[in-house]
């Protein structure tokens, strides 16, 4: 009795399954179209072209809001419909370009998947993952890629999807400000290695102020006396003011540039009287004579058997016999001072009246000729005196006064 119960059931079972499928009633929306139909087919495919419906290889349809293929029975009982969801065209836009796809995905996020890109947390996608997907939709898919930016000694690694330098360093916190700048340049695009470098510049004015020397304007003075020099008008220093722009880069001065020059006050001449009128002095001491000009000359001595000559020479340029109290001076300036009487401290009166090898002391001790001056001694009583001496030339004075001792 037991088994009978359960044949009964079974056998229904199996006799229902074996019947054909009965027709039924079929929504099938196509848009903004919505239209049934009746069929007893259970592939969608085979129902839409039954109701004489064609698709594209690339459009989807769901069963009951279930995404099913258009080849494959479905299993829902009852009531079914049909949403046809038509693929779009789509223009794609990747940092390798742009290309158009046509795709009958929902959202704009299975657009990107089912064309086979990842999506990263820190990728730019627009319009965003979500928004439902239109015909002739544009996307915008740029992934993040890894940047390392250096500001002086700092590093700093980001990822990034920006599309330019400038954008990168707004989203890493390091904007360019004032003069700042980067490398490669903020309008310019990501470089390929992926290294940004920034360069923090400032810049600042450095304010100097310099002395402007004053000039010496020496004039010639009959009323003062000759040797001697008066100040007529004191020299005074200008004042300039220096504008100096100094550039610093990461903190470290790369370049100073003048921008100008102010006077702010002007040098005032020197100017100085010298004299030339002749003024006798007496030596002073016990020495009873008088000069007319003193100067510092270096003394070198010889006398007649140690003259350099290789023997004894007792001639001078004046005639008179070489020794004591004849005094050489260089060839060039003896016809100016031929004759000249002279007193020289530690040697005593002489007399200019030869002449000696002034540029062999100019050469070797670097003294100017016209203040060498060699002093004659006998060879029996040599004192050797050399050195810096002052000479002082002693009456009378000259009716003109030789150029070399005029004020250079």
């Amino acid at each position: 009795m037991k088994f009978i119960c359960w044949l009964v059931p079974a056998l229904l079972l199996f006799l229902s399954a074996c019947q054909p499928n009965t027709p039924r009633v079929i929504t099938v929306l196509d848009g903004e179209t919505t239209l049934t139909v009746t069929s007893a087919e259970r592939i969608p495919n085979v129902i839409l072209r039954e109701a004489g419906i064609s698709l594209q290889p690339e459009d989807r349809v769901w069963v009951n809001g279930i995404l099913h293929k258009l080849d494959e029975e479905f299993s829902a009982r009852g009531l079914v419909q049909l949403q046809i969801q038509r693929a779009m065209t789509i223009r794609l836009v990747t940092p390798q370009g742009e290309q158009t796809i046509r795709s009958s995905a929902l959202t704009v996020g299975d657009v990107l998947k089912e064309a086979g890109y990842e999506i990263g947390i820190n990728d730019e996608v627009n319009p965003p993952l979500s928004a439902p997907v239109v015909d002739s939709l544009t996307i915008e898919f740029f992934p993040a890629r890894e940047l390392t930016i250096s500001s002086g000694e700092s590093l700093l690694t980001i990822r990034s999807a920006a599309r330019t330098v400038g954008e990168a360093l707004a989203e890493a916190g390091i904007p360019l400000m004032g003069l700042d700048v980067s490398s490669p340049a903020e309008n310019e695009a990501l470089p390929a290695d992926g290294q940004i470098r920034v360069t923090r510049v400032t810049e600042s004015i450095s304010v100097e102020l310099e002395s402007i020397p004053f000039e010496t304007e020496t004039t010639i003075s009959d009323d003062v006396a000759f040797g001697d020099s008066e100040v007529l008008q004191p020299g005074v220093n200008g004042v300039t003011m220096i504008r100096t722009r100094v550039r610093y880069e990461n903190g470290v001065e790369v370049s100073r540039e003048v921008e100008g020059e102010t006077v702010l006050q002007e040098s005032q001449t020197q100017i100085v009287a010298s004299g030339s009128k002749i003024v006798l002095e007496p030596v002073g001491g016990e020495i009873p004579y008088q000069y007319w000009f003193a100067t510092q000359m270096y003394a070198s001595w010889y006398s007649p058997c140690n003259s350099g000559t290789g023997g004894c020479s007792y001639g001078t340029a004046s005639g008179a016999r070489a020794g004591y109290g004849i005094v050489a001076v260089d060839y060039a300036y003896y016809s100016y001072l031929a004759g000249m009487r002279v007193y020289i401290p530690g040697y005593g009166v002489a007399t200019i009246g030869d002449t000696g090898g002034g540029p062999i002391i100019e050469t070797q001790l670097g003294v100017p000729r016209y203040q060498w001056i060699d002093l004659g001694y006998d060879d029996n009583n040599i004192g050797g005196l050399s050195g810096w001496v002052t000479v002082y030339f002693l009456e009378p004075a000259p009716a003109e006064i030789p150029y070399f001792f005029q004020p250079q």
